[in-house]
């Protein structure tokens, strides 16, 4: 029973994940579907490219509530809260909703790169390492104008922060956060071979909106 209840909390953070926010947010609102422009990625970054704000800010903020809400399921479990189990399952739970994000099962497993959903993880499991992993981003944002760049950065900031500056003792959650930093890495292959012949697209946060 209980394997069957913690199968069941995992596949419901797949589906949270899988929520499509840019793809359907664009088709209802603007008649496109985002991943046919910019990147072709469905996620808030894209969405701010081809959409602008108005589209992109409340994509950003729904993706980043999938995140929150996938590793509140852990309350739905037997485990006691903050026990090693009870962690655990909130790891799992966070990756089955990146998972969802990248591959959602409601837009043909082609989605976006989970930067967002990965920060309401993150801000489930650990507010403070959140605070200072979001400093990060928006510091080389504002530098850069480089969206993929920056959440580069922060992802690789992440196991460093959690390690170094809030000194963790939690293996698996440590584990968690070098696995973020790498798939973050991993899933901007494009943006960095862009980056290195300076293709890649600007992003001012401060730009009007379309």
């Amino acid at each position: 029973m209980e394997t069957t209840t913690i199968l069941l909390l995992i596949f419901g953070a797949y589906l949270l994940g899988s929520i499509p926010t840019a793809v359907w947010w664009g088709e209802r609102f603007y008649g496109i579907d985002v991943r046919e422009f910019g990147s072709g990625n469905a996620g808030a970054t894209n969405t701010f490219r081809v959409l602008g704000k108005k589209a992109g800010i409340p994509v950003l903020i729904i993706d980043i509530v999938k995140g929150i809400l996938s590793v509140l399921l852990a309350f739905l479990s037997p485990y006691q809260f903050d026990s090693n189990p009870f962690v655990n399952l909130q790891l799992a739970l966070g990756v089955a909703s990146l998972v969802g994000h990248i591959f959602p099962i409601f837009a043909g497993f082609r989605g976006g790169k989970g930067v967002a959903t990965i920060l309401g993880v993150v801000i489930c499991l650990t507010p403070i390492t959140s605070c200072l992993v979001l400093v990060v981003f928006l510091t080389a944002l504002i530098t850069t104008k480089y969206v993929s760049l920056s959440s580069m950065m922060a992802g690789i900031s992440f196991p460093i922060f959690l390690n170094i500056v809030l000194k963790n003792h939690n293996d698996t959650l440590m584990v968690f956060s070098i696995f973020v930093a790498i798939m973050l890495v991993v899933t901007h292959k494009k943006n960095i071979t862009r980056l290195l012949k300076k293709q890649e697209s600007k992003v001012y946060l401060f730009a009007k909106s379309k």
